[in-house]
């Protein structure tokens, strides 16, 4: 259900049940976390991209899972399976693409959109399809898409169910980038493998700052980036940037 590979620093997470369109089941959810936290512990793993075989992203939720009398309830599946995904998402202090190829609907759009960096191809689509069941949007939806779209939009989002489209996603700020069909895996790799050529220590520092700027005010933020730019300053990475720049030669970053 979930495939795993390192290729030159790269972690890469395919999900793999296409026949469900990548719906999650318990045993689904459990190793996604589990290879999440592969690459948190993994320190050639320098930056990871999360896609999907086929011609769908996810679609959230296996509800004949959600819907089995002998089956997980709600509640366990809120807190067991999804919460601890987009937990460690978060946490793991290294840059996470999501590599959108197709639909992303209900917990499969929030897991998508909590990444650090969202790119989909131009015939994918997001959306909020909890309200359609009579469901709120869980999996931290309603934390990050107001803060990416703005409250008005999130609400309509979410309560209509209408889907967006990879194109007017990018236009409203939901996610990074919408590429062709023909241009999209190639791109989206391109991105990852940037990142996981450059110091990973800042960027890592840089996403704990992006998530303190959440709940901090802006003097608690300027103290938590003093400290943070210290940290940077006494990495391997930045001594070897400042003496590439002097040697006007191209870094090469350790991640250290």
């Amino acid at each position: 259900m979930i495939q795993y590979e390192i290729i030159n620093g790269v972690g890469k997470i395919t999900l793999n049940r296409p026949d469900k369109y990548h719906s999650f089941v318990r045993e689904m959810a459990l190793q996604l976390q589990g290879t999440l936290d592969k690459c948190n512990e993994n320190k050639a793993v320098r930056a990871i991209l999360i896609t999907a075989t086929g011609k769908a992203f996810c679609a959230g939720q296996d509800l004949g899972e959600a819907t089995d009398p002998n089956g997980p309830e709600l509640t366990q599946i809120v807190q067991e399976h999804y919460n601890p995904i987009i937990r460690k998402i978060r946490n793991i202090e290294k840059p996470i693409v999501a590599a959108v190829n197709g639909v992303a609907a209900g917990a499969g759009a929030s897991i998508a959109l909590c990444c650090d960096i969202v790119v989909a191809t131009e015939s994918a689509s997001f959306i909020q399809a909890f309200s359609k069941i009579g469901l709120i949007p869980d999996s931290a939806g309603t934390f990050f898409l107001p803060r990416l779209v703005g409250m008005q939009r999130a609400a309509a989002l979410m309560m209509t169910a209408e889907p967006v489209s990879a194109k007017d996603a990018v236009d409203m700020g939901m996610i990074y980038k919408a590429y062709s069909t023909e241009d999209f895996e190639k791109e989206s790799w391109k991105l990852v493998s940037k990142l996981a050529a450059m110091p990973t220590k800042g960027l890592g520092l840089t996403k704990r700052l992006l998530n303190a700027s959440c709940s901090n005010d802006l003097e608690e933020q300027l103290i938590m980036e003093d400290k943070c730019q210290t940290i940077a300053g006494n990495s391997a990475d930045f001594k070897e940037g400042v003496q590439a720049f002097l040697e006007k030669r191209k870094p090469t970053f350790k991640g250290v």
